[in-house]
């Protein structure tokens, strides 16, 4: 620490925030200083991933990081060449506020299910 009465101090830092694919448990986890912030989860089968649910542990809530493993999640499906499927609410309103991602949701799979 400085002895200058006129520095600025540091500001306090900001926990790292990262999006890591656990294929073993079929979801994609956004994690906050290392700890477990929330996940999207999906069934993969074929080309297609399935997105079936996102949770935000509500002490993170407010902070954007639904936003933040959506991206993630989604920016990873197109760096594979598969399609999303948007059966969870929050990845498809997510889609529906960002339509540069409408070009991998496979809406004949989206179409087909809702006529069942």
């Amino acid at each position: 620490m400085s002895d200058d009465p006129s520095a600025t101090p540091a500001p306090p830092a900001v926990p790292a925030v990262e999006v890591v694919h656990v294929p073993e448990e079929r979801r994609y986890e956004v994690r906050v200083g290392g700890a477990l912030a929330g996940f999207a989860e999906y069934v993969a089968k074929a080309h297609r991933v399935v997105f079936t649910h996102t949770e935000i542990d509500p002490s993170y809530e407010g902070q954007g990081l639904g936003s933040t493993v959506a991206r993630a999640a989604l920016d990873d499906v197109r760096a594979s060449g598969n399609v999303a499927v948007p059966l969870c609410p929050f990845i498809a309103g997510w889609i529906a506020k960002h339509p540069e991602y409408d070009d991998i949701v496979d809406h004949a799979m989206l179409r087909a299910l809702e006529e069942r």
